[in-house]
């Protein structure tokens, strides 16, 4: 049974009340709200860029008074007007708001198309308040539809911009918005430190603005964290106390600012949970303050008409009374609390659940076993509706993992696509560039024959003006001008035949050069493309020759495993037989003698038997890596050495091929440290990230210097290297003499 009343409900149904509870206005006080809202929206003038952002607050007033087709009727005005600016900040914001609430009317494609148009907007302001609004939009959006890693990406996004911001009236608020939904996110996922973080950021900001109201919901936030946590950890009342102390100051600020704080309901609120907190998690001393809060929940909550509040204080008393034994109290109680939630609007069904388990247990103690039915049917009625929606947010979570994926596949596929087109662009770039010198060329070369006829017919009038001349100074001369005449044609058509033959061979050297490039750039290219798919059988051949010198080793570990367990192994198993039997004698030296040779032999067995585990470790074969590393880490300590082995969240296992190979890779480093470096202590540290795998040997021991080390490049340095090459993998060492050795290796999942 849980009466304890939570603010964090399902999004869809109670979407108004968050609202509400943003403005810091009773629902009673909302059309008040309004009106001034509309006041001031309309002494801006239309062309006033700064009443877009009234814009967005008048629409979510709209939404909360139940008046969706104005406010969207009304964002979409200003978005018209807004989207004729040069500055798309403000287009970037109103499309925000209206992708908001259009998921708010559960119009999930449309919310989807204006959130990333406001985003595309946002990339171009220059504005870094609203680039950070805009990507915590979108976060608030994807967060909504299930999509939390991505909307947590989002939000650290828009913090980054945020930070960069100038100060401004909003952008603390704005701040504490972002910090409010990673919050929630990570207690989620059940990420203390990171809900710690974020909700402790989120009461500095509240602190800093010196706001009652943010304050007290900082306190109350933290109080219910440290509350969860004592449940996850009931032995750690350290967690208990801290709920207690931050719910104790969200009552001191309330009882401070009684004025300031426009929502009469949080003191029902914290009076409530402190109540529960008493009751449930600190010892039967701490009664008495119990029955005190709950009952000043109970008169609170009447007051502020927060049914749901009353209903809980209900509850938690009548728990009360059935510890005393006192059931008709109990059921007077659970039926007073079932009156009051049926007043609100907006029940909070796990209270509702705890009312009708409750009734029904009391009516079958009294034995009215058709009443404890009809309670129980009501229970069943209601879990049924919660395990349907918890199905129906699973399906949405699964199928908008699936799209994600269908989307990284077509974006792979597109930019593959891109990079081929691009390289098609290139080439028809540098083809256009030939084409242009070309022509170029050739309209030089039309202009100077234009500029050699011209200039010809220059020569040709000035010739026949001195023929005109000649003819009129002697007509005896007209022979020798006729003469000279033909000399001077002869020329002309000699010169015409030279600048042709000219042309023609610069035509030609130009055809000649660029077919020459064409061959050049075509034997450049079949060169690289030779040059690539040698290099492409030489990693072959490599991997190839690795794997095989990898499997060789193992045949022969393999091999040498065998042939120490069956004859070494036979061998002194048979000697220490044929000493037993010379141990029974009666003759006390020889018998002395032979327990001390028999003793030798056991310790020979027992390094046989190492030798050859280590060789071939039978577990990694049969159970894995980790009962491999575990079982050679304890074989390896001793009095003087200390190694620990560790795995972090390693829920996809490697292959076989990939297990033996790190497990020889951490033997040799281990060997090497034992053997070199004089180690108190090693560790030993497997950990899985999102694409590869982490792999830590660390030692406390005299250490050395690596880049000496890497230029002497020795025999065990090459293995553990050749290794690593086999597996796609890197090595980053770091060591310094006297301070230890740190090797960590990066292995990718995908190889």
């Amino acid at each position: 049974m849980n009466f304890k009343f939570r603010k964090s409900v399902t999004w869809k149904k109670y979407i108004i009340m968050l609202l509400l509870l943003s403005f810091g206005i009773s629902k009673s006080d909302g059309q008040d709200f309004l009106n001034n809202l509309q006041n001031e929206y309309n002494q801006y003038k239309t062309t006033d860029p700064n009443k877009f952002f009234l814009t967005g607050k008048l629409a979510q007033a709209l939404f909360f008074n139940q008046q969706e087709i104005k406010a969207f009727a009304l964002l979409r005005k200003d978005l018209d007007i807004a989207e004729k600016l040069n500055d798309p900040k403000y287009a970037a914001y109103l499309n925000t708001v209206l992708a908001i609430n259009q998921l708010i009317d559960e119009k999930e494609t449309y919310s989807k198309q204006t959130i990333l148009k406001a985003k595309g907007l946002a990339d171009r302001s220059k504005d870094m308040e609203i680039k950070g609004y805009v990507y915590y939009g979108y976060g608030w959006i994807l967060s909504r539809q299930q999509q939390e890693v991505d909307a947590v990406k989002q939000f650290l996004i828009a913090l980054s911009y945020l930070d960069q911001a100038k100060n401004s009236k909003t952008l603390n608020n704005r701040k504490a918005s972002v910090y409010k939904e990673l919050t929630s996110i990570y207690a989620n996922w059940n990420e203390f430190d990171l809900q710690e973080k974020y909700s402790k950021l989120a009461l500095d900001l509240a602190i800093e603005q010196n706001d009652p109201a943010t304050i007290f919901d900082s306190y109350m936030s933290l109080g219910y964290m440290y509350e969860q946590k004592y449940l996850d950890y009931p032995a750690e009342n350290r967690y208990r106390d801290l709920a207690e102390k931050y719910y104790l100051y969200a009552l001191g600020i309330y009882n401070k600012n009684k004025d300031n704080i426009s929502i009469p309901s949080n003191l029902a609120f914290v009076a409530n949970n402190l109540a529960h907190l008493y009751f449930k998690h600190f010892p039967k001393e701490y009664r008495d303050k119990a029955e005190q809060y709950a009952e000043l929940a109970k008169i609170q909550a009447l007051e502020s008409k927060q049914y749901n509040l009353v209903a809980s204080s209900y509850g938690i008393m009548s728990e009360m009374s059935l510890q005393d034994g006192n059931t008709k109290q109990a059921k007077e109680n659970l039926l007073a609390s079932l009156v009051e939630i049926n007043k609100s609007q907006v029940q909070d069904q796990q209270i509702l659940l705890s009312i009708y388990q409750t009734l029904s247990h009391i009516s079958e103690q009294e034995g009215n076993f058709q009443e404890a039915i009809k309670y129980y049917k009501e229970y069943i009625q209601i879990f049924t509706s919660i395990y349907d929606q918890d199905k129906l947010n699973l399906s949405k979570r699964l199928d908008a993992q699936f799209e994600k994926g269908k989307q990284e596949q077509q974006l792979a596929t597109l930019k593959v696509e891109t990079e081929k087109k691009e390289q098609q662009i290139q080439l028809m770039e540098a083809l256009g560039i030939q084409q242009k010198q070309e022509l170029e060329n050739m309209r030089l070369f039309q202009d100077n024959q234009t500029k050699e006829l011209e200039l010809s017919k220059l020569i040709s009038e000035k010739q026949v003006q001195q023929l005109r001349m000649s003819k009129l100074e002697s007509d005896n001369r007209a022979q020798e001008i006729n003469n000279y005449q033909k000399q001077i044609s002869l020329k002309d058509k000699l010169n015409k035949y030279y600048i042709a033959l000219t042309g023609a061979v610069l035509l030609l050297s130009a055809l000649l050069f660029y077919a020459y490039s064409q061959r050049s750039k075509h034997m450049k290219q079949r060169e690289n493309l030779l040059n690539l798919a040698f290099e492409q059988e030489r990693q072959h051949a490599k991997i190839a020759t690795l794997t095989a010198l990898l499997d060789g080793q193992e045949q022969e570990r393999a091999r040498i495993a065998r042939d120490l367990h069956d004859g070494l192994g036979g061998l002194l198993s048979g000697t220490k037989m044929q000493l037993s039997q010379l141990n029974d004698q009666e003759n006390m030296i020889v018998k002395e003698k032979m327990q001390k040779g028999i003793a030798h032999i056991d310790l020979a067995v027992d390094e046989l038997r190492r030798v050859a585990h280590n060789l071939t470790p039978d577990l990694l074969e049969k159970f894995g890596i980790q009962e491999a590393l575990s079982d050679y880490a304890s074989r390896m300590s001793n009095e003087k050495i200390d190694i620990d082995v560790q795995f972090l969240h390693y829920v996809n296992p490697l292959n076989k091929e990939q297990q033996l190979i790190i497990y020889r890779i951490i033997q040799e480093l281990v060997n090497n440290a034992i053997k070199h470096a004089q180690p108190s202590q090693i560790i030993i540290q497997i950990a899985e990230e999102d694409h590869e795998f982490h792999l830590t040997v660390e030692d406390d021991g005299t250490g050395f210097n690596y880049n000496n080390l890497s230029n002497i490049k020795s025999a065990g340095l090459q293995n553990i290297e050749s290794r690593i090459e086999f597996l796609k993998g890197r090595l980053q060492v770091n060591s310094d003499i006297g301070q230890g050795s740190s090797f960590d290796i990066f292995i990718p999942k995908s190889i």
